[in-house]
C-alpha cells in the first residue's frame, strides 16, 4: 500500500502551523513556497494546479489537516506537517529520542520505562518506517548510486534461518529484503524489491558494478535482475579466506604484505603480475598445504578480481558493505533477533534499514563528514530539517515513492 502512499510530508514550523492552515490564502503560499524549494516531495502533476479541499481536525492531537486535489490527475492528497507522526500516533519529538536509542538496539520495554507509553506502542511505532520505500526516501534528492555492493546477511527467526538481501551504496543502507531461503529464487525476490524501488526513483534504472562475494545464487539473481552489470569479486573475502588458518603460520605477516602489495597495484596489467609473483614466492616460502591451497585460490581469480579496473567506482572490497552489516549485526543481537511472521519482520528489517540511514551520528563523526550528520545526509548533500526525526519523516513523503500504480481494473 506504500505506493499508494496519500500523505505530502513536509517541514512545516510547529509554532506558525496553526495560522497557516486556519487561512486558504496562506496555505497556498506556504504550499508554493515548498514546491519551489523541495518539488521531489510532492506527487506528479502537482505544478499544474490544485484545489484545496476539506480540512479535518484530528481528535488524537487537535491538528488540523488539510487535503488538495490536482487538477491534472483528479487525485486527492493529504498534506501532514513533519512535525506529527503518521495517523496522528504521536509528536515527532516525543519519538526523536526513543527512535534514536532504538537505532542502537536498545529494548522496546526500556524505552517504555524510560519514555512512557508500552512497548507495543514504540514498536508499531518502528515498524511502520518499513512500509515507506527504502531506495526511495534516502536518495531524495541524489540519484541511486550506479556502484553497488550486495550481500546476506544470516539472521535467525523463530529457530530457522532468514536472509537479509542487502543493498550498500553511497555509504547508506538502500536495500534490506528479508528472504526466506539462500537460493537464487529467494534472493530474486528479495533483490528484486531493491530494483523496483531503484526504478521507481529512476525509470530504467541499472547499476553499472555491484561488489559481491563468490556466492553463487547471489551472482546468479542479480544477473537476472539486471543483465548488463558487471559483478566484482570482493578481494577481501578471498584474503579472509587465507588469513583464517594462515595467521597462524610462521610467514603470515610476510605473506600479508605480499597480497596487499598485489591489491595495490595501479593497474590491470600489472595486477595479475603481481598475484603471478605471489603465487611464485608461496610455492617457495609458505609452508602448509590448506595454506597453499587458499593462496593458490586467491591467485586462480586475477581475471575475477581484476574486472574492477575497467571501472574505477567501483567497489573491489566490501568494507562499506561490512560497517552496514556490522550495525545490523548488533541491532539484531541486542533483539533477540526476529520473530513472528515474515511479512512483520521483513517490514522491521526494512525500518532498521531506514534508522541507519537517518539516525545521527557521533558528533565527531558528523565534523568529519563536513557536517553532514547521517549517511543520508551525506549522499543527499541537504536535510529538510534540523531534527533528524522530522528529516526523515519529510523524506518518506509518498511513502518514498515518486509515482503511484494504476491498480488494475477488476475483470
Amino acid at each position: 500500500m506504500a505506493r499508494r502512499c496519500s500523505t505530502v510530508c513536509l517541514p512545516f514550523d510547529q509554532a506558525g502551523y496553526s495560522e497557516v492552515v486556519s487561512d486558504p490564502s496562506t496555505f497556498r503560499q506556504a504550499l508554493g513556497r515548498f514546491f519551489l524549494a523541495m518539488p521531489e516531495l510532492f506527487p506528479e502533476g502537482f505544478g499544474q494546479g490544485y484545489r484545496l479541499k476539506e480540512s479535518r481536525t484530528s481528535r488524537k492531537l487537535g491538528l488540523t489537516l488539510r487535503r488538495v486535489r490536482l487538477k491534472a490527475t483528479g487525485e486527492t492528497f493529504t498534506v501532514r506537517p513533519a512535525f506529527a507522526l503518521p495517523y496522528m500516533a504521536g509528536w515527532a519529538d516525543d519519538a526523536s529520542g526513543p527512535l534514536f536509542l532504538r537505532a542502537f538496539g536498545v529494548p522496546f520495554w526500556a524505552i517504555a520505562r524510560v519514555f512512557g507509553r508500552d512497548h507495543h506502542y514504540w514498536c508499531r511505532l518502528e515498524v511502520a518506517l518499513g512500509r515507506n520505500s527504502v531506495a526511495g526516501t534516502t536518495p531524495r534528492r541524489a540519484g541511486v548510486p550506479e556502484h553497488l555492493l550486495a550481500d546476506e546477511h544470516h539472521q535467525p527467526r523463530d529457530g530457522a534461518t532468514d536472509y537479509v538481501a542487502t543493498t550498500v551504496g553511497a555509504g547508506c543502507c538502500l536495500g534490506a529484503a528479508l528472504a526466506q531461503a539462500a537460493g537464487e529464487d529467494d534472493l530474486r525476490a528479495a533483490y528484486g524489491v531493491f530494483k523496483a524501488e531503484a526504478q521507481d526513483v529512476q525509470p530504467g534504472y541499472a547499476p553499472e558494478t555491484v561488489s559481491v562475494d563468490g556466492w553463487a545464487a547471489t551472482h546468479q539473481a542479480w544477473r537476472w535482475l539486471f543483465p548488463l552489470v558487471a559483478l566484482l569479486r570482493c578481494f577481501l573475502h578471498g584474503w579472509l579466506n587465507v588469513r583464517s588458518r594462515g595467521k597462524l603460520n610462521e610467514s603470515s605477516v610476510e605473506l600479508s604484505e605480499e597480497v596487499w602489495h598485489a591489491y595495490h597495484a595501479p593497474g590491470r596489467r600489472g595486477f595479475a603480475q603481481r598475484l603471478r609473483r605471489l603465487w611464485e614466492w608461496a610455492r617457495a616460502d609458505v609452508s602448509g598445504a590448506w595454506l597453499l591451497e587458499q593462496v593458490g585460490k586467491l591467485c586462480g581469480r586475477s581475471k575475477e578480481y581484476g574486472r574492477a579496473y575497467a571501472h574505477p567506482g567501483g567497489h573491489r572490497t566490501s568494507n562499506a558493505l561490512d560497517r552496514v552489516m556490522r550495525s545490523m549485526n548488533r541491532y539484531f543481537d541486542a533483539g533477540q533477533h526476529l520473530h513472528r511472521s515474515a511479512g512483520a519482520c521483513d517490514r522491521h528489517v526494512r525500518a532498521w534499514a531506514l534508522l541507519f540511514n537517518y539516525r545521527p551520528w557521533h558528533p565527531a563523526a558528523a565534523r568529519a563528514n563536513e557536517g553532514w550528520r547521517c549517511p543520508a545526509e551525506r549522499a543527499n548533500r541537504h536535510r529538510y530539517h534540523d531534527d533528524w526525526r522530522q528529516n526523515l519523516l519529510a523524506s518518506s513523503s509518498l511513502g518514498g515513492y515518486r509515482r503511484r500504480i494504476v491498480t488494475p481494473p477488476t475483470p
